[in-house]
């Protein structure tokens, strides 16, 4: 077995984000589709590593700076927040907010009628619905616990952290495509559009932004005050009713340390330098994510669960063409947040971004989405999951098992 270090890790990460441009930048189906960089590169180490398993040649990469990465790009988008600017969009908000709970209800509906129909238990339904998709690899890992200990389904927290990388991989691969559908039946304001200011937040990584050594400097303290913040309150709100993941702390902690200062007048967040950070801690940590899947366990999948969630991940991009794209007005921020949608539908919020960014780099920004979407995704998603996932457990079937 080759063990990657610390070092080795980030050197190979690293590589694979260049691997990943590289290959966008060469191949015209990555290219017109809109994969992301990460996705590409990061799939075809994971590819590459599974077929070294197969000659008994294995590599462990150290997986260590993955979640301050995760929280790292959190943060950001917390500080990146401006609550008048969300009170400005708080319709869309709203209306988004909406199509995201429909498809969490629809996602649930749909692995439980499967599983009944396949002769699972329904519990695998629901763990390959909200559960593992739109909830990811930490949710799927507390609800599996929480499966296997209260309702005894074994193995649960296997089955829920395969379906979350599924989900983590297809989430990367259908947004794209999904956004050129959708792309035929709208006007794209084209790269060329003057904008009036320097790009927010995580629009348009790769425009260059003016920073300064001291104001970045600034910028990764509010960043690391975000991440301490977000663990305290962490720690404080473990075991009670209130508890959130941590990722979602760290989010609230920007929100709050990002707006209190501008209402007190004490200082005013550079966005241009906090998204910098963001984009890299996104790249970097979507690459350390995708080269570290581990292909196997999705090949283990039973074929009934692995039905489940290939009908699942069609259902997602359904939703996305036929609701998302048209509650959201059928425009070209609308094809934007449809794909983005597919991102957190299937994966995280981190694809999500990675999908939306494909999409404007190539047709143009679209501030609304950039606004949307990651509070949505990262914050709000979380709490309502919650509670669907508690609704369908009240359900009969599942309180008398």
């Amino acid at each position: 077995m080759l063990e990657l270090d610390f070092y080795g890790t980030l050197v190979a990460a690293s590589l694979v984000l260049l691997l990943g441009r590289g290959l966008v930048a060469r191949i015209h189906f990555l290219r017109i589709y809109n994969i992301p960089e990460p996705v590409a590169g990061g799939l075809v180490v994971a590819l590459v590593l599974l077929g070294l398993r197969g000659l008994d040649v294995q590599v462990q990469f150290d997986t260590s700076l993955q979640s301050p990465l995760m929280l790292a790009f959190f943060a950001t988008i917390g500080l990146n927040a401006d609550l008048a600017s969300l009170k400005k969009g708080g319709r869309v908000v709203a209306i988004f907010l909406f199509a995201v709970t429909g498809l969490l209800l629809v996602q649930n509906a749909m692995g439980i009628g499967l599983a009944k129909a396949l002769g699972l238990d329904p519990l695998m339904g629901l763990l390959s619905g909200s559960v593992s998709l739109s909830g990811g690899h930490g949710t799927g890992a507390a609800w599996g616990a929480t499966f296997s200990e209260k309702y005894g389904l074994v193995s649960a927290s296997e089955l829920a952290l395969a379906a979350a990388t599924f989900g983590l991989v297809l989430g990367g691969l259908i947004g794209g495509p999904v956004a050129r559908l959708l792309m035929s039946r709208v006007q794209a304001p084209g790269l060329d559009q003057q904008t009036p200011h320097l790009p927010k937040g995580f629009e348009q990584p790769n425009k260059e932004r003016l920073i300064t050594p001291f104001s970045m400097v600034e910028s990764l303290a509010l960043i690391s005050v975000s991440l301490m913040g977000g663990s305290v309150l962490n720690g404080l709100l473990l075991g009670t009713a209130f508890e959130l993941p941590t990722f979602v702390c760290v989010l609230f902690v920007g929100v709050l340390l990002r707006n209190g200062l501008a209402m007190f007048g004490l200082y005013q967040v550079f966005e241009r330098e906090v998204s910098v950070l963001g984009n890299v801690s996104l790249s970097l940590f979507l690459a350390i994510a995708l080269m570290s899947l581990k292909l196997w366990d999705l090949a283990a999948l039973a074929l009934p669960f692995f039905t489940i969630l290939a009908v699942q991940t069609l259902v997602m991009a359904l939703f996305a063409i036929f609701v998302t794209f048209r509650l959201m007005g059928s425009n070209y921020d609308a094809a934007v947040l449809a794909a983005g949608h597919c991102g957190f539908g299937l994966g995280a919020t981190p694809t999500a971004i990675a999908n939306m960014q494909a999409v404007t780099q190539r047709y143009g920004p679209s501030h609304i989405a950039f606004l949307v979407v990651p509070m949505v995704g990262a914050f709000f998603i979380d709490i309502i999951n919650v509670i669907v996932i508690k609704l369908y457990l009240a359900l009969p079937f599942f309180t008398v098992l």
